[in-house]
């Protein structure tokens, strides 16, 4: 694997495939393609074990290495538990740290927003989401 996933169409969909392809999946839809020569998209549904489940669309600049556009969720059957996206919220001072990138949570989920100091553009999300959603497995 390259040092950075997000600069070809075959590192990147092979990074997908092999980081889907843990024992804690119990099942994946996301598909990668490429819409054009310079960029990529990920998107579809992952299903862990512990029963939670990720929605994810990720757009990747192949070019640059860079993701250019992401949106997160994660579930528990039908409810949202939390997502992250990258809108900017230029006038919410609390997220200036992590500014686009936070995650929204409980309560009031759609205007409770926080910063989400470890997700990224430059490199890739998922390891951290995955981390994320099994530790809350745990609880």
């Amino acid at each position: 694997m390259t040092a950075n996933p997000l600069k070809s169409l075959s590192d990147y969909s092979r990074f997908v495939a092999e980081i889907l392809g843990q024992q804690n999946v119990r099942s994946s839809t996301v598909a990668v393609w490429s819409d054009s020569p310079y960029t990529s998209v990920a998107e579809g549904e992952v299903l862990f074990t512990n029963g939670l489940r990720l929605r994810m669309r990720e757009e990747v600049d192949l070019h640059a290495g860079l993701i250019i556009s992401y949106g997160y969720e994660v579930y528990r059957g039908e409810e949202r538990l939390y997502w992250y996206d990258d809108f900017p919220h230029p006038n919410d001072a609390t997220l200036a740290s992590t500014h686009p990138h936070h995650k929204h949570v409980p309560p009031d989920i759609k205007h409770h927003r926080i910063p989400a100091p470890n997700i990224s553009f430059v490199r890739p999300n998922l390891p951290l989401l995955i981390e994320e959603i099994e530790e809350m497995g745990k609880e």
